[in-house]
């Protein structure tokens, strides 16, 4: 294959959001692991989805924008500036810019991230 026909093969893919389609279906938990998949990215923000395997974590860490958290399945603690919270399927949790925050799987976890550029 010459590089004009990876260019035009790569131009056809489509996008995982081009029609109705089950979140859970677009980013899986794989044993022992965080899996992210972005969906989203632009300047004013990104929308990502994250898979967690039970006791998988994100350690502590701050970022410079707000985030919202939407849990899709299972159950997660999220510590913001060391205060914990439970996190279950369906819930939103808001993440302030610059505090620290961390997160740990309590059973098989998958999320939404929505990053909000200021």
């Amino acid at each position: 294959m010459n590089k004009e026909e990876a260019v035009d093969s790569s131009a056809t893919q489509r996008s995982p959001l081009d029609q109705p389609t089950p979140a859970l279906d677009l980013v899986v938990v794989q044993p022992g692991a965080v899996v992210s998949r972005t969906l989203i990215k632009k300047p004013s923000g990104t929308v990502t989805l994250f898979a967690f395997d039970t006791g998988e974590e994100l350690s502590e860490h701050t970022a410079p924008y707000s985030a919202l958290l939407y849990a899709l399945r299972g159950e997660a603690e999220v510590r913001i500036s060391g205060k914990p919270h439970e996190l279950h399927a369906g819930e939103l949790l808001g993440l302030p810019a610059k505090e620290p925050h961390a997160l740990r799987a309590r059973s098989p976890f998958q999320m939404m991230l929505i990053m909000i550029r200021e």
